[in-house]
């Protein structure tokens, strides 16, 4: 881990300790600040926190039971890697709980979940448009949760959040394309469509068109950045 990573931990910690040790190292791996295959040592990861490795061992395996962190005898702690059959995998599961909570959606969201969808879409548009790949990046998944999230299915959207999760460290949306990120803006464009006519059909349709597109990005990425098995 380098010294940039142990100074953003040292900075952030706070007298809960236990929680604030998970806390800390789920949002530096989700933000991408540790990519994949990045070493975490228990000894460093205490001393930035000021504190035993026993509640820094414990937010480990946390992370390993979410699948954010592997852990290999002799080893040590790594943000898991992940190939790129299974990161098509992941959104394929992604894909099919995001179906499932859209078409229970249609008939339960409300004007004010749909003009906060609208408002990401705008925000999305203007993050093309400036080249920002981080803020595409952190708005889309606003702006699926958005559209999800009126299902009220708490079990089913903690599954889909923990797919989510799966993909973070990879930061994928920053490195697609610009043509590809506005066609995924087309579709977010036909997801409000249809959700303003409240025609699940065309909901379906249109989410199972963007997740082909996604397993596209997915591969396209992949290939920048050089996706390997740990």
């Amino acid at each position: 881990m380098t010294d940039r990573l142990l100074a953003q931990l040292a900075e952030t910690r706070s007298a809960n300790t236990r929680a604030n040790v998970l806390e800390e190292l789920r949002r530096l791996i989700l933000s991408g600040g540790a990519p994949p295959g990045t070493q975490l040592p228990p000894g460093e990861i205490a001393d930035a926190f000021d504190v035993s490795p026993i509640p820094v061992r414990e937010a480990l395996k946390t992370l390993v039971g979410e699948g954010l962190v592997v852990h290999r005898p002799g080893v040590g702690y790594r943000v898991s890697q992940l190939s790129t059959e299974e990161l098509r995998e992941i959104y394929f599961v992604r894909g099919t709980l995001e179906q499932a909570a859209l078409a229970r959606s249609v008939g339960l969201i409300d004007e004010s979940s749909l003009e906060t969808a609208r408002a990401r879409h705008i925000e999305l548009l203007t993050a093309v448009k400036y080249n920002d790949g981080k803020a595409f990046h952190d708005i889309s998944r606003e702006f699926h949760r958005a559209l999800t999230e009126p299902c009220a299915m708490p079990r089913l959207l903690n599954m889909f959040e923990a797919t989510w999760n799966l993909t973070e460290p990879f930061q994928v949306m920053r490195s697609v394309t610009a043509e590809t990120q506005q066609a995924l803006n087309t579709d977010h464009a036909d997801l409000l469509a249809a959700f303003g006519d409240r025609d699940t059909a065309s909901v379906l349709d249109v989410a199972h068109r963007h997740h082909q597109r996604l397993e596209s990005a997915v591969i396209e990425t992949a290939a920048l950045l050089d996706v390997r098995h740990d």
